[in-house]
């Protein structure tokens, strides 16, 4: 690998770290934002960049991650016996704290599976129930984006190293 190609690597991985990083703290992607970075490694470096099929493979686990963070919430408001009700309020909640900090990023979807289903009539030993599912979920859906964007940077570096082998 010549200097440019390393350097190129070593600033998408920087990138990915961010991305990896935004898979547990709001504000930054996450799995698409390593996506981003290995798309715009390959426009750069062309076919020293990674491959069709582990360009692919990121794609496939971007839109996974994505699916697993929404319906581990919803999994988890369910499993703990949010109605329809307390997963939208999870999902309200979650939206809000996005841009309020990791706190309510966390503290919100709880309050907001909460509050939607007292309204709905629901006892309050019910609805405390319901937003701790929701953050039981979102918290199982972070570990999961986490795993993806841990895989999604292995498969970027080794299919860069083996492309720039000649291989």
């Amino acid at each position: 690998m010549s200097a440019e190609q390393w350097i190129g690597l070593i600033l998408a991985l920087v990138v990915m770290l961010a991305g990896l990083v935004g898979s547990v703290l709001p504000g930054l992607p996450g799995t698409p934002l390593v996506l981003a970075a290995a798309l715009g490694h390959r426009l750069w470096f062309g076919a020293h960049g990674a491959g069709n099929l582990a360009l692919g493979a990121l794609v496939g686990l971007t839109l996974f991650s994505v699916g697993l963070d929404y319906f581990a919430t919803v999994f988890g408001a369910r499993k703990m016996g949010a109605t329809w009700r307390g997963v939208v309020g999870a999902m309200a909640g979650a939206l809000v704290g996005i841009f309020m900090g990791p706190i309510a990023i966390l503290a919100l979807p709880f309050v907001g599976a909460m509050v939607f289903e007292l309204v709905g009539g629901r006892e309050l030993p019910d609805a405390i129930r319901a937003g701790g599912g929701a953050v039981l979920g979102m918290l199982l859906g972070a570990v999961g984006k986490v795993a993806c964007c841990v895989a999604m940077m292995t498969i970027f570096a080794v299919s860069v190293v083996w492309n720039a082998g000649g291989h």
